[in-house]
């Protein structure tokens, strides 16, 4: 499957630079899409751009408009947008570079793939992902995606590069504003101490294919049971989930995760004592 790049420039480090792709490192989320209908005449509704004093008008008439005060907008057409050109326009040019640990994860934001653009760029691409690859640190850029600059976060990954885009500071609230009124109070060591096992029982490897959209899964089968014709079940409430004694959760907890590890463990050993070969009789 071929796929449309969403931008297309220059990389370039220092003197070298070579041609680029820019594509969507992710899949659109979801894919159950619901339209607007009209339950007396099941017709779609539409969205008409309308004027509030001509009334209907065509998209293709509108320009856009920046407000300056209430009802006041400066108006800019496509053309004029289009001739604001900064060299992050055209060309993603490695700044700086530093170790990944000092990029704060409230910064990182949406991920792209890097690659040559053309067959005539994969040598100087491949000396500058190279390059990248044995600092062992994250290269910073700049882009213009939409009307917007971004800064870039470069690192190699696979035979290109896996390029996020970071938010600026003034995109991310201080924690304060939203921490603040958490108490300082130390926890109870014992409680502590419980949860840290409970822990210790949940361990696992990241395998992304367990995580599903479990949300979306059950409004395909909503939707699977009304194309059937069948009356969708109730559904039960979730029960409430306010802990009134915290260390009898927690024991509770302990508990019960314990006696799903012991459950599960017996299989493995099963399994493993099934998988060997029965020795032969010599004959």
């Amino acid at each position: 499957m071929a796929y449309r790049p969403t931008w297309q420039g220059h990389l370039k480090l220092s003197l070298v630079t070579c041609p680029v792709a820019l594509y969507t490192a992710t899949n659109p989320a979801g894919d159950i899409h619901f339209n607007l209908i009209n339950p007396k005449t099941n017709n779609r509704i539409k969205m008409i751009t309308t004027d509030p004093d001509t009334g209907p008008i065509e998209r293709s008439e509108l320009v856009k408009g920046y407000e300056v005060s209430k009802g006041e907008y400066i108006l800019l057409t496509t053309d004029e947008i289009n001739s604001v050109k900064l060299e992050s326009t055209k060309t993603i040019d490695i700044e700086r570079f530093v170790a990944e640990n000092e990029i704060d994860r409230l910064y990182w934001d949406n991920p792209y793939y890097l690659a040559p653009d053309g067959k005539l760029a994969q040598e100087a691409f491949g000396v500058i992902r190279t390059a990248m690859e044995k600092s062992g640190q994250i290269a910073l850029g700049r882009v213009v995606i939409g009307t917007r600059e971004r800064i870039l976060a470069l690192e190699p990954r696979d035979k290109g590069i896996l390029a996020y885009t970071i938010r600026t500071d003034a995109e991310v609230r201080k924690p304060d504003e939203i921490f603040g009124g958490v108490s300082d109070k130390a926890a109870d060591p014992a409680m502590i101490s419980i949860a840290e096992k409970i822990i210790e029982q949940k361990e696992g490897p990241f395998d992304p294919s367990q995580f599903v959209d479990r949300y979306e899964e059950a409004l395909k089968a909503l939707i699977e049971e009304k194309t059937k014709g069948h009356k969708p079940a109730k559904v039960a409430e979730p029960e409430d989930t306010n802990v009134v004694d915290l260390m009898s959760a927690l024991r509770a907890s302990l508990t019960s995760n314990g006696r799903a590890s012991a459950k599960a463990e017996p299989k493995s050993k099963a399994a493993k004592t099934i998988a060997k070969p029965k020795a032969r009789k010599a004959s």
